[in-house]
């Protein structure tokens, strides 16, 4: 018996072009995420993107929508101005691991705590990707990167960083949640946290945040297929996939 499939029409915002990105790289799938999400909810016309340095940041070429390109970590901080002064928009914010989780540490973390209305999507792969494969506050122990070639050490740099965890301890969370786009099952639940992420900002409850698991097979130095089966053999073990917080599913119980 043949499951029958949805087929979702294109994205309103998402731009018909050849992509940049490397090949087996998940931006794309994130953005197609993100842009279904604007689209199905009705908020096209009322979306405010900001992106910060990274990989992320070419984000605004592959999304039709109002942009800011924000210094390196300060998406969140701009952001926050941008809601402030427009309430009546959607505002969102777009980051890789090594800009939201390092330099940007103290912006995401003030961000969410004080309960701004924006959702910020987090894509993790576990390096810095533009610059060069540094290594990252995510990069796993034992990861090989050109700033720790021998492999990440626990006992010199520390053990990779939980975001969403963190992320969904602060009191003005009201929603956060860890997600993969390495098969299509993962991708499935990856579009609903998205749109939950954006929906929950409609409904002005507090910080939504979505940590999306990625892959970068050019600095992993993988195949594509290689690195999918990276995420999960090496990263869902460490990052587990699931929601950390929800405030309007725990007020409805």
């Amino acid at each position: 018996m043949t499951q029958e499939i949805r087929v979702t029409s294109y994205p309103e915002v998402l731009t018909d072009r050849a992509s940049h990105y490397c090949p087996g790289c998940h931006h794309g799938t994130a953005h197609r995420l993100v842009a279904e999400a604007i689209t199905d909810l009705g908020l096209v016309d009322k979306t405010i993107l900001v992106g910060s340095i990274g990989c992320s940041v070419f984000i605004y070429n592959y999304l039709t929508l109002d942009a800011i390109e924000s210094p390196h970590g300060r998406a969140p901080a701009v952001a926050t101005g941008v809601k402030r002064a427009r309430p009546d928009k959607i505002v969102f914010t777009y980051q890789g691991d090594g800009d939201l989780a390092s330099i940007g540490m103290a912006e995401i973390m003030h961000c969410a705590n004080r309960g701004e209305n924006i959702t910020t999507i987090f894509v993790n792969n576990t390096v810095y990707g533009m610059t060069g494969g540094q290594m990252a506050p995510t990069t796993l122990v034992g990861q090989k990167t050109t700033t720790c070639p021998g492999g990440r050490c626990r006992e010199n740099e520390g053990m990779p960083i939980r975001m969403t965890e963190i992320i969904a301890s602060l009191g003005g969370v009201a929603f956060a949640e860890r997600v993969a786009v390495n098969n299509i099952k993962n991708i499935k639940k990856a579009r609903k946290a998205v749109t939950k992420a954006f929906e929950y900002q409609t409904k002005e409850v507090g910080f939504s945040f979505v940590e999306i698991l990625a892959t970068c097979p050019t600095n992993w130095r993988m195949t594509p297929l290689q690195a999918n089966k990276r995420i999960e053999t090496e990263m869902i073990p460490y990052f587990p996939l699931g929601n950390f917080k929800d405030v309007l599913a725990k007020e409805e119980k």
